[in-house]
């Protein structure tokens, strides 16, 4: 699905979705290309509960928590840099 149909089929709704197909442009911004609804919540923090819940039993798997009422996804990835492994590490917010 795309995020218009989704807001259509789930109006000023909390969901949480998970990108199926998805790719970030040259300016950090990720565009989600195919969206699935994985669970609808009664409220933000039930939403944010189930998107931790999905996202510590699926770490490799891309979810996000959301409210229908934005007529537009505005998500950003931003590079964290640590000392873990050695490694650079990134991380998917919402803003």
């Amino acid at each position: 699905m795309q995020w218009a149909e989704i807001r259509k089929y789930f109006p000023n709704e909390w969901l949480v979705i998970e990108a199926l197909r998805a790719h970030t442009t040259a300016d950090t911004r990720r565009h989600l290309d195919k969206i699935t609804v994985v669970d609808r919540c009664t409220d933000g923090m039930a939403a944010f509960t189930s998107y931790r819940n999905l996202h510590s039993e699926f770490p490799t798997r891309e979810f996000f928590y959301v409210n229908t009422y934005r007529e537009e996804l505005e998500i950003y990835e931003r590079r964290w840099l640590g000392i873990r492994r050695g490694h650079s590490h990134h991380q998917t917010i919402t803003i």
